[in-house]
């Protein structure tokens, strides 16, 4: 029993030299190694890793992509000096950790002040020389990626880095909302009774050629039916007058029936008419035969 003692605390103080020289690191993580308040080393690999016991003691940072979220849309002025609010997100992580800890000790609240204060600055700077039509849906996309090249230049000097900004919303304040879609509607009322004028002088164009179009049609058809009626009077004329060479005798006998005809006809209609007025049935029946 004396001797198993010596050996139970001879295996107890082993495990806990162990346990204090080894630490492990999650891929989610970097790791500085301080000794004496200096960094002696930087792990970027996840696994188990060894330190000196008491004399080095380990910081973790995390290596994930963060979010920088305002909980409230800033008030920016565009080109035509109108308030705009912005409600935007940032995307950042740190990537060089030795810089991260010189520049900011490591302070990741400082780190993300700053952070805030470069966004804020470059989007103050590109809205005032957009236009609203710019930054709402014209030049969106490049507003925020030179927002984002100028603030991961500031940002790699603390080692981070911007990977992404974006607009979540741009939006009028509410005391001017109404004012400008009172004014966009104006706008577009115009716009409408200018197009409902154009189209009514286009409709009243259109039917002007139409008529004239109409009256050159109905001339030009006038013109060659007057036409091919002299045509055929002429040609019934020649006929005529070859006929009436041929035999003159029969052609007169033929031209006085004719018009004996035409002359007589009022006459035997009304003679006709008589006996259905004032007489029998059969008195008609003879006069027709």
């Amino acid at each position: 029993m004396e001797r198993l003692l010596p050996t139970l605390i001879g295996v107890a103080a082993l495990l806990l030299v162990a346990s204090s020289s080894l630490f492990t690191v999650d891929q989610r993580q970097f790791a500085m190694v301080f000794q004496f308040g200096e960094v002696v080393r930087i792990i970027d690999q996840p696994g188990i890793q060894f330190k000196i016991p008491v004399l080095q003691n380990i910081r973790y940072f995390d290596r994930r992509i963060q979010t920088i979220d305002p909980e409230e849309p800033e008030l920016f002025n565009t080109r035509e000096k109108k308030n705009v609010l912005v409600d935007s997100f940032v995307k950042w992580r740190v990537k060089d950790v030795e810089q991260f800890y010189k520049s900011v000790g490591g302070n990741e609240m400082a780190a993300v002040a700053r952070l805030k204060q470069t966004i804020n600055d470059g989007l103050r700077a590109e809205f005032g020389q957009k236009s609203v039509a710019d930054v709402v849906s014209g030049q969106r996309d490049q507003v925020m990626e030179v927002v984002r090249q100028r603030a991961n230049l500031d940002a790699q000097k603390i080692g981070m880095e911007i990977l992404d900004v974006r607009l979540k919303r741009v939006d009028f304040p509410d005391k001017i909302s109404a004012s400008v879609f009172e004014r966009m509607n104006s706008e577009r009322r115009t716009v409408a009774s200018q197009l409902r004028s154009e189209g009514a002088g286009e409709a009243e164009r259109i039917r002007a050629d139409a008529d004239r179009q109409r009256e050159v049609l109905l001339a030009e058809a006038y013109r060659k039916a007057q036409t091919m009626k002299g045509e055929g009077d002429a040609k019934a004329a020649a006929i005529y007058a070859q006929a009436y060479g041929k035999n003159p005798e029969f052609y007169a006998f033929w031209r006085s029936m004719d018009l004996l005809a035409n002359v007589a006809e009022p006459y035997r209609s009304a003679f006709l008419a008589l006996p259905e007025l004032y007489g029998p049935r059969s008195v008609l029946d003879k006069a027709r035969t």
